[in-house]
């Protein structure tokens, strides 16, 4: 089975089709040891009927209890070999399909670490997550055509071979028995192959509603839009909700033709075998060995409707899988070399520059505006931003990342030990840790941890407050000590005084090194060696903040909210002491 960090190969993305034989070819001792293993169980049960009749014949019926014993004997043998076959098929079957769930794991996570910032661009929440929570695991179930598809396949033409040596007309009722079925079931799996795509489109849909949903939920309450916002839900889960019930009468057809029909067709072999004891033309011993075989031939014919629909299934799944997989990252058509040491940034759509080697502050009335700019001079997405007078865009993208940081203050978080979910993969040391924690004021989160550093935390951080969580993601930026660091509000859940406390120690972290934070408070505009006011995404002004408090009324009502608050403002530093004392209190919403 696929190692945790072995390379998955290169997958066949030209249809879904294709990516399922991918899937086996990539496990091709397995998946033949699976079709041998099926193959042979299936056939050695076809052959207990067989065995059964050579025991009524030459044994029951003439009244020899040697050769009955005997032909016992070969039949609990040839069971006992059978009921090992059987587990080691099962054990082999799973290996297969949870190689096909983890390798298909690891290529759809490959690809959206390698799509980086242009996947929400490119596909939508919904459609990662389903993918990932539900079609991975119905690509895997389809692979069990390989193990008992294959038997039933071989095992089928065996019980005709043997039927035939018995009675022609039954045998050939075997034979023309498959084709009908696939006639009755072939427009109904096809017609079932259209409506779970369908169904798997909006259901992508409405997850990615739900996200967006929970996201937003205290902006839709302030706007009081809640009400309109979970109509519209309502109204799509009863689209989804009937489409299901589509998909669903589609298979429960499919499902029960795959039950009925075989029994049905089945039963039509018995009682010709009947009428044929009957007349003389079939012995005892035939007649309970077609009985047999009808019972083994139960399960694969059977397993054929299953088998289609399994694969139906299969290849809607395969096909959003490939879909995303096909996706191509954004062209990066840098091939200018970066600055070699610390360099300017400049954003020339609103004109600011950030000074190498320096704090820079980006206060802005519209966060999004301020996003906007340190998404251009991060390069995610479209800009015109340059670094050393080299355009941005002509750096290539694996430098670029490799030098310049951007921290959103509602970047993911992993689930994991604390030490590793700030590390990021890399291997940090106690002092670099103890450094980026005392830094981020993040000591106390490490004190009330259980276990300390090596604690579990919870995927995206739900174990922690808000506070703490934003402190957590200024640490694991801080370990990474990039040359530039851009960081979006990084002290916005902060209660004042540890966001005080920050704002000194995140200086002092930073000294000599890029720095450009974005926000509104003081006490951390106050540490800036440079102030950037934006108005309607331009600069308006830059200097100190307490210049600019004096010269600029919009940035004073910005960041100061009223002329009171302004003095309060520029007296911070005052109370530093005070904010040392509480640097162990818990970050809280502002």
């Amino acid at each position: 089975m696929i190692d945790a960090y072995e390379d998955p190969g290169t997958p066949d993305t030209r249809g879904g089709w294709r990516y399922l034989w991918w899937l086996v070819l990539r496990q091709p001792g397995r998946s033949l040891a699976g079709a041998l293993l099926g193959s042979v169980w299936m056939v050695l049960l076809a052959a207990q009927p067989y065995l059964m009749a050579r025991a009524v014949d030459e044994g029951l019926v003439p009244g020899r209890p040697g050769v009955l014993a005997a032909w016992s004997a070969v039949m609990f043998a040839v069971g006992s070999v059978n009921a090992w076959l059987s587990i080691m098929r099962h054990r082999t079957m799973t290996r297969v399909r949870m190689d096909a769930y983890f390798r298909t794991v690891k290529v759809v996570m490959g690809q959206v670490v390698r799509l980086g910032a242009a996947l929400p661009r490119r596909a939508g929440a919904g459609e990662v997550v389903t993918i990932g929570v539900g079609d991975v695991q119905t690509v895997s179930q389809a692979l069990t055509v390989v193990g008992p598809g294959v038997g039933s396949a071989v095992v089928y033409v065996v019980v005709a071979g043997l039927l035939l040596t018995v009675s022609a007309p039954l045998a050939a009722v075997v034979l023309l028995g498959l084709p009908v079925l696939a006639l009755v079931t072939g427009p109904l799996t096809v017609r079932l192959q259209s409506e779970e795509s369908v169904y798997r489109e909006r259901q992508g849909v409405l997850t990615a509603r739900i996200g967006d949903l929970a996201g937003g939920l205290r902006v839709l309450n302030g706007l009081g839009g809640k009400r309109l916002f979970a109509d519209a839900f309502r109204q799509d889960s009863r689209r989804l909700r009937a489409q299901g019930y589509r998909v669903g009468a589609v298979a429960g057809w499919v499902q029960a033709l795959g039950v009925g029909l075989p029994t049905l067709f089945l039963a039509v072999v018995t009682w010709l075998a009947a009428r044929l004891a009957a007349q003389g033309s079939l012995t005892v011993g035939e007649l309970v060995s077609v009985y047999g075989y009808v019972a083994v031939l139960i399960g694969p014919v059977a397993f054929f409707v299953q088998m289609t629909y399994d694969l139906n299934r299969g290849v809607v799944a395969a096909r959003r899988v490939v879909r995303l997989l096909a996706l191509e990252p954004e062209p990066d058509e840098g091939t200018l070399p970066a600055p070699e040491g610390p360099a300017e940034l400049h954003d020339p759509a609103s004109g600011v520059r950030v000074a190498p080697g320096r704090l820079t502050a980006l206060a802005a009335a519209r966060p999004a505006d301020a996003a906007a700019v340190v998404d251009r001079l991060g390069r995610f997405g479209p800009t015109d931003a340059t670094w050393g007078g080299v355009r941005l865009d002509a750096v290539p993208l694996a430098e670029a990342r490799g030098r310049i940081l951007v921290a959103d203050n509602e970047a993911d978080l992993f689930a994991g030990p604390l030490r590793e979910v700030v590390a990021t993969g890399r291997g940090v040391d106690e002092a670099a840790l103890g450094r980026a924690l005392y830094a981020a004021a993040a000591e106390d989160v490490v004190r009330g941890l259980p276990d300390g550093p090596d604690s579990p935390v919870s995927g995206q951080g739900r174990s922690l407050s808000g506070g703490q969580r934003q402190r957590v993601r200024l640490v694991r930026a801080l370990l990474a000590d990039p040359e530039v660091l851009l960081a979006v509000e990084p002290t916005s859940a902060l209660d004042a005084h540890t966001e005080a406390t920050v704002a000194r120690r995140l200086r002092e972290a930073r000294e000599g090194r890029t720095t450009l934070v974005t926000s509104t408070s003081p006490l951390l505009l106050d540490r800036a060696d440079t102030v950037i006011f934006l108005v309607d995404g331009k600069v308006a002004a830059s200097g100190p903040h307490r210049r600019l408090l004096a010269a600029e009324p919009g940035y004073r009502a910005l960041v100061a909210r009223d002329t009171e608050g302004a003095a309060d403002a520029e007296g911070v530093a005052e109370e530093e002491g005070v904010a040392e004392e509480a640097v162990g209190t818990e970050g809280g919403t502002r």
